[in-house]
């Protein structure tokens, strides 16, 4: 079981940290474009932004409808970093206890 379950627990580990680089680079977009130091209407901008959005919201939206509104603040990818590092611990954890 060991053959198996391991590997997939390290690519799983690299899968989420390859998200949490998405979902770091999405939020700096937003603050790039909301400072107009970059311009949407770019169309590699654009198809990045898109791209982003489309992978990105949807984690997003429900951890919105839990949390209250902080007027204007979106605290929403702070609680996802936060549970992407309590999601990369547990399986950190379980490859702890594999050793391959």
């Amino acid at each position: 079981m060991d053959v198996i379950f391991v590997p997939m627990l390290s690519v799983l580990l690299k899968v989420i940290g390859l998200y949490q680089f998405l979902v770091l680079v999405y939020i700096i977009l937003g603050w790039l474009e909301t400072l107009n130091i970059v311009n949407r209407y770019n169309q590699i901008v654009y198809t990045i932004h898109t791209f982003l959005f489309r992978l990105v919201e949807p984690v997003l939206n429900p951890i919105r409808r839990f949390i209250p509104n902080f007027g204007g603040i979106d605290v929403s990818p702070l609680i996802l970093f936060f549970i992407i590092y309590f999601v990369q611990g547990v399986i950190a954890q379980i490859l702890y206890k594999f050793p391959s």
